[in-house]
């Protein structure tokens, strides 16, 4: 038999994930427009009609509708339903990584909701907005004391967030300055800096060089294959955004040790 504690988890952490998922959707939408997350009400892309609270249900109201907007028919795209399903999954897997530690599942399930939104953001515009990651820098750093990736008390964990931030920041800038030089031409933006920084802030700093050097291999696995493929030139931008970010999703589980391979060096 199930424990209610056991049943009530499968409950919550799949439930808030999915509403999470839809307020990233929101975030996604919006924030690249300069358009308020508050007002208007949710709303239809194409034909612009409001859409009524029961058609507003994560992933349910999707499928009861069969992808569609009930007032133009209009097919709806099916990465609002991928999102929320996205960030549902990384609530349930973070409650089943961290159990007991509620506190830290829920300030952690926030940060992977604002990590997917910055990844379908920067993936489709090439910007990553700095609300997301200013406001991902600022809960990293309230969330230092519950953060189970430090160690020592209240204030030591808060100093290690931010010599993570500072250092997340120092790496991301030192990367670009030197892929400059190389180059000739801009190999980071700016925004991808702030975001390191901000990911400092969570994973420490052997946590954001952890994050750089996977994004990194990943990015280059990515564009090589792009370019055998001839499917970009050398010049075309590549978004790093979405590589930080599931670099930075990775390390919140620690599943390998911050500096691996190098840690017992």
């Amino acid at each position: 038999m199930i424990e209610p504690t056991v049943l009530a988890g499968w409950i919550l952490w799949p439930g808030l994930g999915l509403c999470l998922g839809s307020f990233a959707n929101v975030l996604i939408h919006r924030l690249p427009k300069d358009e308020s997350i508050i007002w208007p009400d949710s709303h239809c892309p194409r034909c612009r009609a409001p859409i009524a609270f029961y058609d507003n249900i994560p992933l349910l109201s999707f499928l009861v509708l069969r992808g569609r907007c009930r007032n133009c028919r209009k097919p709806i795209s099916a990465r609002y339903p991928l999102v929320e399903a996205v960030v549902a999954v990384g609530g349930t897997a973070l409650w089943l990584r961290w159990p007991g530690d509620w506190v830290w599942t829920l300030l952690s399930l926030l940060a992977v909701a604002a990590l997917t939104a910055i990844t379908c953001i920067d993936w489709d515009e090439l910007i990553i907005p700095d609300e997301l990651s200013f406001g991902l820098l600022a809960l990293g750093l309230l969330a230092s004391p519950f953060n189970p990736l430090f160690s020592g008390g209240p204030l030591w964990r808060a100093a290690q967030s931010l010599g993570g931030a500072a250092a997340g920041f120092g790496i991301c800038w030192g990367v670009a300055m030197l892929g400059e030089k190389i180059f000739k031409k801009d190999a980071m933006g700016g925004g991808d800096v702030k975001l390191l920084a901000a990911i400092g802030a969570w994973t420490g700093a052997l946590g954001a060089y952890d994050c750089i050097l996977v994004a990194s291999l990943i990015g280059a696995a990515y564009g090589g294959s792009l370019l055998l493929r001839k499917k970009i030139r050398r010049q075309d931008p590549i978004p790093f955004g979405p590589f930080l970010s599931a670099a930075a999703v990775f390390n919140l589980f620690y599943l390998l040790p911050f500096g691996f391979p190098f840690h017992n060096l």
